[in-house]
C-alpha cells in the first residue's frame, strides 16, 4: 500500500475488463447491491455507495484497487466488504473464513473494468 492505493497488480498482469464486467453485474459478487452503474440492463441498483459511472476518472487503478481488497484502510465505519483481506475480519460465514470474495485474479478483472468507466 502507497498512500491511499495498491498500485502493483496483485497477479502481476492487467486484468480482463469483460470479465471484470461480468463480475460487477453478477449478483452473487454484491456489487449492485449498494453502487449503481451504466448497466441498463441491471434493473435493480443500489444508492448506499456511490454510482459505479466514472469510476475511472475519479479514482486511479491503485486506488480502486485498494477500495475493493481492503476499503476500511480508507474508512474505519465503511460497509463496504473487504473482497480480497481474509484477516481481521468479523462475522465471517464459517464456509468464507480464511477465503477471499474475489481471487486475485478477479480483482485485477474489476479492477481493469471500473477504470475504463471515465464518464
Amino acid at each position: 500500500m502507497v498512500g491511499d492505493a495498491v498500485p502493483a497488480s496483485l497477479t502481476g498482469a492487467k486484468g480482463d475488463p469483460a470479465r471484470g464486467r461480468a463480475i460487477v453485474t453478477n449478483r452473487q459478487n454484491t456489487c449492485l447491491l449498494c453502487h449503481s452503474g451504466p448497466f441498463p440492463e441491471e434493473k435493480f441498483q443500489g444508492t448506499l455507495g456511490p454510482d459505479l459511472k466514472g469510476t475511472g476518472a475519479r479514482w486511479s487503478e491503485g486506488q480502486l484497487r485498494l477500495r475493493l481488497i481492503d476499503a476500511a484502510r480508507l474508512n474505519a465505519d465503511t460497509i463496504m466488504p473487504s473482497y480480497y483481506r481474509v484477516e481481521g475480519l468479523n462475522r465471517v460465514a464459517a464456509g468464507w473464513r480464511g477465503k477471499p470474495v474475489l481471487s486475485a485474479e478477479q480483482i485485477e478483472d474489476v479492477v481493469a473494468f471500473l477504470s475504463m468507466l471515465r464518464d
